[in-house]
Order: structure tokens, then sequence, then C-alpha cells
């Protein structure tokens, strides 16, 4: 119960921090941080009053903030239940913002991949040894971070002269975030459902070209719910 309220309230949010990071990047964490909670402009009180557009973009501002709550709080919920690693509340937490925040912007931003990858290796080294015979959890979040970043790469040179943003640097970024959370043996199969995801969205929204965080935030709680985890 107590992981659905946190997430519902951190849900609520997610369009406002989505908003801020679009705002003030690129920037230094220590002024990403800052401004999250320090605007640089307000609508004054006079044009909120006044200003048709701007009561219907807070209605829907309003909806979406309820929509992601929901969203966030089943699955942080899902997750305690499932995984049972307040490490994994966190890891949805981040990739529900970066859904929104490269959704909306085409940003993926190094304050929020940087983070979730420490994080991971962070989680890895808390685990025992346990059933891994032929290498340790932080090795293993090692070599998934390298493979998360190297395969995007070396499939890109392939790309290169047709498709020159096939990968863009954020999306290599945050597969390889991932890719210490799940593990070097997840990692293909995590670039495979990103794609076929990714396929599905621009059938549906008919459209060629389009965000690719997203169709790798949701690959990845595909993989983690299967059971895919370090």
């Amino acid at each position: 119960m107590m992981y659905a309220v946190s997430g519902f309230l951190f849900g609520l949010l997610i369009p406002y921090m989505a908003r801020r990071f679009a705002k003030f990047m690129p920037a230094t964490m220590a002024y990403g941080l800052y401004r999250l909670v320090a605007p640089t402009k307000k609508v004054s009180r006079l044009k909120r009053s006044q200003n048709g557009k701007y009561q219907k973009l807070v209605q829907k501002y309003l909806m979406r903030s309820i929509g992601w709550g929901v969203v966030t709080g089943a699955l942080s919920a899902a997750t305690a239940v499932c995984l049972a690693s307040g490490f994994y509340v966190a890891l949805v937490w981040i990739l529900l913002l970066l859904y929104e925040i490269d959704e909306r912007m085409f940003l993926l931003p190094d304050l929020l991949t940087v983070p979730l990858l420490i994080l991971g290796f962070v989680y890895a080294a808390t685990l025992p040894l346990g059933d891994f015979v032929f290498c340790s959890p932080a090795f293993e979040s090692a070599v998934g971070a390298a493979v998360g970043y190297g395969l995007p790469v070396v499939a890109s040179l392939f790309m290169v002269r047709k498709h020159p943003d096939a990968f863009g640097g954020g999306d290599i970024k945050l597969l390889s975030a991932v890719g210490a959370w799940i593990g070097f043996g997840n990692v293909p199969a995590l670039i495979l459902i990103s794609c076929i995801v990714f396929g599905l969205f621009c059938l549906v929204k008919h459209q060629r070209a389009g965000a690719f965080g997203p169709a790798i935030v949701i690959a990845t709680l595909i993989l983690i719910f299967s059971g895919a985890t370090l």
C-alpha cells in the first residue's frame, strides 16, 4: 500500500518534472536539481484568470498528471510484490519519468540516465553470490552496461549511411543503464523487444521516426516483470 501511494504521488509530478527538465537542459546535476524546485518563469495570476487557452492547458496537464499517478502507483505496487526490492521501485520511477521526457521533448537527460546506471551497479553490489556460478552480480552488471552501450554502437555502424540517427546518444546511455540492471545475457532481448515496440508505435502513429526511449522503457518493464533481472 505504501508503494502504491508513494508511486501515485510521484506519478502526479512526472509531467511537471518532464517540463522542467526540458526548460533547463543541458545542465549540471546541481543546477538541474535546483531548477526543479525553483522555476525561472511564472505565469501571473491575472494572466491565468483571463487566458482561456491557459485554462485548457491546465486541465489537460492535470488529467495527464492523474493518469501518470495511476500508472506509477500500480506499477510501484506490482514491483514491490513481484520483485520485493525498493531498488526496482526506484528503477521503475526513473524509467517512467524518462518515458514522459523523451515522448514529449525527444530528450533523455544524463541527469537521469547516469544515476540510473550507478544505481544499477549499487544494486548488483548488494546481491549475494548465490547462484552466480560463472561471475559475481557486480561483474555481470558491469558487463551488461558495457554490452548495452556497445551493441547499439556497433549496430549503428551498419546503418549510419542511410539512418545516421538510428540510435541517439541518450538511447545508447539508457540501454547501457538498463544493462547494468538486467545483466549482459538479457541485453540482446532488450534491444530486440525495444525495436519491436518501436515498430508498433510507428504503425499506430503512422510515422517513420520518433522517440526511441519509450520503447526501451516498455521493453525493460516487460523483461523485469518476466524475471529477466540480476
